[in-house]
């Protein structure tokens, strides 16, 4: 099921009734099987594959802690990331694995005939393998106890708002919430209320809206010119934000009204002043993963700078990889863990005034968007079209066309790149804070929330009514 479906809003506010109806003790019990629900929305198959997860990630955990021996506790660990990783091989780069090997028998001569086995990627499978790993090394390194309620563990895998892209939450930080007993709370559903609102703006009014001209000059970046890759590409920054976190918005707001704070998962990543800084702003939650469970038992930055700037290379070409079974997904990975792991070696700066700073901001917008180019190429060959026709073909007339834009939709697309930093400053409109009366401060802020979901609602009907909503870039991760 995804959020932006209409069965979605009749099931949301069902599930958040019936949780807040059912006595705290079983509360588990009908959202966890709302949660299965939700999933097999999309494919009651792929339930087979997250529940096997689920229970060896389970005995996994109770071995690992009952076990006496380091042998044993190491055992059990393995025997849960040679099933969940394996699953997450075959699935997502068993083909990758294979192409690439025949590329290298024919690149000596050699002939194969290998036409793929095109199985499905399953949906959300990336980041439910990632959650329960974590919850395994955990139990392993004594960070946190087992959980012997298997009830409450398969909701921590699968609680439904988070499931399919994130944010990936910390066993140590979900399950004692979904323990908790909780009660409802008018500030949790405002809170929820908001988040919802400024999730679906950003990926109705801006991702979709912006994504339209983005895959029109990706769709054939041979006959598109430079100046029109260079504004898609740009927009496919702000289209990629807008629908990544419009997503972790959506899942907060829904874990919100029933009492559970997932974890921020962006903070204003256009604003870094450096590439350490973006991914200190961007998918937070995947950055602190691959911190605790691969850059620090490489070694971290306890080795020399040498042996930390192969650390950071890693862990980038590692993360490129994990968004998909891709060369361009590894180059991606590759050229930030580059530049980060280059910072890594300067000395440190000091912000200084807002000038350096916003140079700085600006700075690293254009590297990123760089690399972007990388995320949203098919193949490198198209990737290295893109970055040839921004440095050699600058056709000018063509632009629009090429875009597929009309000259009525250029003001629209300008306004969508200037909400983007509004809508991130309305979570963090505090009434108290206004110069204005209390009353007419809150009437003003109600104003502003129902205008927005009005241009939700019509933009939905009627602008994106043609081609319907896009699905969540995330979701093929």
């Amino acid at each position: 099921m995804s959020f932006t479906s209409l069965v979605f809003f009749i099931f949301l506010p069902v599930i958040v009734l019936v949780h807040w109806l059912t006595p705290h003790r079983f509360r588990w019990i009908p959202l966890l099987i709302a949660s299965y629900f939700f999933y097999a929305f999309y494919n009651i198959w792929l339930l087979s594959l997250i529940l096997t997860a689920t229970f060896v990630c389970y005995i996994s955990a109770i071995c690992t802690e009952n076990a006496t021996t380091s042998a044993g506790k190491k055992a059990s660990v393995a025997f849960a990331a040679i099933i969940c990783l394996g699953l997450l091989f075959i699935f997502k780069y068993l083909d990758f694995t294979i192409e690439g090997i025949c590329s290298l028998i024919e690149l000596f001569g050699g002939e194969t005939n290998f036409g793929g086995f095109d199985l499905i990627l399953p949906v959300g499978i990336s980041f439910y393998t990632f959650q329960t790993m974590s919850y395994t090394f955990d139990v392993y390194r004594g960070t946190m106890k087992a959980e012997r309620h298997l009830g409450y563990f398969a909701l921590f895998v699968i609680f439904f708002p988070q499931l399919v892209a994130g944010p990936i939450e910390r066993p140590s930080d979900l399950i004692p919430q979904l323990r908790a007993e909780r009660r409802p709370s008018a500030g949790d559903f405002a809170d929820g209320a908001r988040s919802l609102i400024f999730g679906y703006a950003q990926k109705v009014l801006i991702a979709d809206f912006v994504g339209q001209f983005v895959n029109a000059a990706y769709a054939d970046v041979y006959s598109s010119g430079g100046l029109a890759l260079i504004i898609a590409t740009i927009l496919f920054a702000v289209q990629i934000y807008g629908d990544f976190s419009g997503y972790s918005m959506i899942a907060t707001g829904c874990a919100k009204m029933m009492g559970i704070q997932l974890s921020k998962n962006f903070n204003r990543p256009y604003l870094a002043t450096s590439m350490r800084d973006f991914w200190r702003r961007w998918h937070i939650s995947l950055t602190k993963w691959f911190t605790d469970y691969l850059y620090i038992p490489l070694g971290g930055n306890k080795k020399g700078k040498v042996r930390r700037f192969i650390n950071v290379l890693i862990v980038f070409l590692v993360s490129g990889l994990w968004h998909g079974a891709n060369l361009t997904f590894v180059v991606w990975g590759g050229l930030h863990g580059l530049f980060v792991a280059i910072e890594g070696l300067l000395p440190r700066r000091e912000n200084g005034n807002s000038i350096i700073t916003a140079l700085r901001t600006a700075r690293t917008f254009i590297v990123v968007c760089f690399i972007w180019i990388f995320f949203r190429a098919s193949t490198l060959a198209e990737a290295g079209e893109v970055i040839r026709a921004i440095f050699t073909d600058w056709r000018v007339g063509t632009t629009l066309s090429s875009l597929g834009m009309k000259a009525e939709e250029i003001l629209p697309a300008i306004l969508c790149v200037a909400l983007l930093p509004l809508l991130e400053s309305l979570p963090r409109y505090d009434t108290n804070s206004l110069p204005l009366s209390k009353t007419y401060a809150q009437s003003n802020c109600l104003l502003v929330w129902a205008t927005l979901i009005i241009a939700i609602a019509v933009c939905w009907c009627t602008v994106l009514g043609e081609n319907g909503l896009s699905a969540f870039i995330y979701f093929s991760f």
